[in-house]
């Protein structure tokens, strides 16, 4: 147990420069509670025993704002940054080195007992807000763009961005260690904006053909205070 503690303040220090010291991290951190307090609420409900791990889970939402079934299958060095409003269902499976950031669900579909919730393989990294659904795989070294709907499997280093996600990254490509620990989930491609510029260059052509005179430029001479 002092071993899972301590791994978990170390991934903390890996991914968080605002973290000082050990002892803030243990005291100040509700995603490293949510994780540990996951770790004991599994344990009891692999032993059946339901409604205690149901309770801890319960008492852990309460306390740090972060929803996690004791149902869900997490692996090690998992990081929730800042946590507020995360929710993993029951069947959820996370791998390894696996970071979320606020507000993100995996979230399940349909009221079957079998699988129903997202398996997300090792070094997957999902930004605020996001929404991966339903009984799909997200391969290894995955990123999922901040508020993007995922909803059907993605293969592995491939990044996903949009409502309904998808694949922008060209499928193969290898991210480095190093790049997925630098990287900056607001900063990820914008399929939305590249289709609206697009419109406006079609848009341009095609008044430029009907003879439509060009929009004049503004006289900097006359618009300046000293002109």
């Amino acid at each position: 147990m002092f071993r899972r503690i301590r791994e978990q303040i170390q991934t903390v220090f890996k991914h968080d420069p605002a973290a000082k010291s050990g002892l803030e991290v243990l005291l100040c951190y509700p995603g490293v509670h949510a994780i540990l307090m996951h770790r004991i609420a599994h344990a009891l409900y692999r032993s059946r025993l339901y409604v205690v791990g149901r309770l801890v889970s319960h008492l852990s939402r309460l306390a740090t704002g972060i929803e996690i079934h004791p149902g869900a299958e997490i692996g090690r060095r998992f990081f929730i940054d800042h946590g507020m409003g995360v929710v993993i269902g029951e069947t959820a499976v996370i791998g390894d080195d696996v970071l979320l950031y606020q507000g993100v669900t995996l979230g399940g579909t349909g009221h079957g007992k079998k699988r129903r919730h997202p398996m997300l393989g090792n070094h997957v990294v999902v930004g605020s807000g996001a929404k991966v659904l339903g009984n799909i795989e997200l391969g290894e070294w995955v990123k999922v763009g901040a508020g993007s709907v995922v909803v059907k499997s993605v293969p592995a280093h491939a990044t996903v961005v949009g409502i309904p996600g998808r694949i922008v990254a060209v499928k193969g490509v290898t991210v480095s260690h190093d790049e997925w620990q630098m990287l900056e989930h607001g900063e990820l491609p914008d399929p939305v904006g590249q289709t609206l510029a697009n419109l406006n260059e079609r848009l341009s052509m095609l008044e430029s053909r009907a003879g439509f005179p060009a929009d004049p430029e503004p006289d900097i001479a006359e618009s300046s205070p000293g002109g």
